[in-house]
């Protein structure tokens, strides 16, 4: 039987197109002091754990569960504090990056609509006016 649709991480050319987004990810994360202050001082780690678990997501190998069992992304999260600011800085890296690196229709739809709501999701912290 012959697959007729391809995935997400086949569409947008793979491994290296997902190294591309994590990188330019990364890169706009690191130009931001506010968010910068969100994530660890090591980027390293989160950029290889983003890379696995992204490229899983959207139907490529399978390494990330492999290596750490469920995502289980508001869990693993939890011991940063993420408010709407935050949420919405790191939304605005991640699709401006799906921009830069070329990411076209269908699939730049399709990944544009996970990252809102996945940011919405990490919200983990609530100041007035930021509900």
């Amino acid at each position: 039987m012959k697959r007729e649709e391809q995935t997400i991480y086949e569409m947008i050319g793979g491994d290296e197109t997902f190294r591309r987004l994590v990188e330019t990810f990364y890169a706009k994360v690191e130009a931001d002091s506010s968010l910068r202050e969100v994530f660890p001082e090591d980027l390293g780690p989160g950029k290889q754990w983003q890379y696995l678990f992204l490229r899983q997501l959207f139907g490529g190998p399978t390494e990330y569960s492999q290596k750490r069992g469920h995502p289980r992304l508001r869990m693993r999260h939890a011991p940063f504090s993420i408010d709407r600011d935050a949420s919405d800085r790191w939304l605005s890296h991640m699709l401006a990056s799906i921009d830069e690196v070329g990411i076209e229709e269908p699939a730049r739809s399709v990944m544009r609509d996970y990252f809102s709501r996945a940011a919405a999701h990490m919200v983990n912290t609530f100041s007035p006016g930021n509900e």
